[in-house]
């Protein structure tokens, strides 16, 4: 199928494909201030999705996050190579930044700033109706880049509870609490403590994942459902699927300024 938007005919077209719901949302309301004529047809939250999505609609552009569940971002962007521009959603990597500024592959950073997102928009809209660059070159570097962090990155931990000692992958965790002398890890089956400090945690965990919003917290970006002010205006992070809520400290507020 021809794409009539990817040749710059007509109004173009555009799937946004980020895991994070809140996130995905203020996108898309940046994008249609900043660029009313374009049309974003569907909003995945997963790889796959995302693939379904553009073999579907044929878009002229795919925003598509890096990390995302069952299929990254930078394999969708090897699947759907020369049909559509690519622009990705990104956390602050250096290695990241140096690839796609030497590929000449635009992006976008999280916590979505309006000034990026605009210089992105410009170039998107310079390259519609020209050829889609060769992106191999630039996806394998960040692929490399990706699994080298990964390697780096605190994996899983060993905590006690009661007077076992459980292992847990990051993954599992919903947000670090500093506890006394303790750390209090939370999951969404339970709570055990380990000795790590919160500092330690912030320097041997992933910062796309983990996020501090307090000195005494870190929570999983993954786990955050919205987020609210209560009644004296603390900004305050709810969870999916949990009761309490978490306060994020005015130094932190900026990370959620856009939601």
């Amino acid at each position: 199928m021809t794409n009539r938007d990817a040749s710059g005919a007509g109004a173009p077209t555009a799937i946004i494909a980020e895991d994070e719901p809140l996130l995905a949302e203020e996108l898309r309301e940046q994008l249609a201030a900043l660029w009313p004529q374009l049309r974003v047809v569907e909003v995945a939250h997963d790889g796959i999705a995302a693939l379904h999505a553009i073999e579907t609609h044929a878009p002229a552009i795919a925003l598509l996050d890096i990390r995302m569940p069952r299929m990254s971002g930078l394999d969708v962007a090897l699947r759907v190579a020369g049909r559509c521009h690519v622009a990705f959603i990104s956390a602050y990597d250096q290695h990241a930044i140096a690839a796609f500024e030497a590929g000449g592959v635009d992006y976008v950073l999280k916590p979505v700033a309006a000034a990026r997102l605009a210089t992105t928009v410009e170039r998107l809209k310079s390259r519609l109706g020209t050829t889609t660059p060769d992106l191999q070159r630039v996806l394998q570097q960040l692929a490399a880049g990706a699994g080298a962090a990964a390697q780096r990155h605190l994996q899983w931990i060993n905590a006690s509870r009661g007077s076992a000692v459980q292992l847990i992958t990051v993954q599992e965790i919903l947000y670090f609490r500093a506890d006394s002398k303790y750390t209090l890890v939370v999951t969404s089956d339970g709570e055990s403590l380990i000795r790590k400090t919160i500092k330690e945690l912030c320097d041997e965990l992933d910062p796309t994942m983990f996020w501090q919003i307090h000195r005494s917290s870190l929570v999983n970006v993954h786990a955050i459902d919205r987020v609210q002010r209560d009644s004296r205006g603390t900004m305050q992070l709810r969870l999916k699927g949990r009761d309490e809520a978490l306060s994020v400290s005015s130094q932190y507020q900026s990370l959620f300024r856009q939601m």
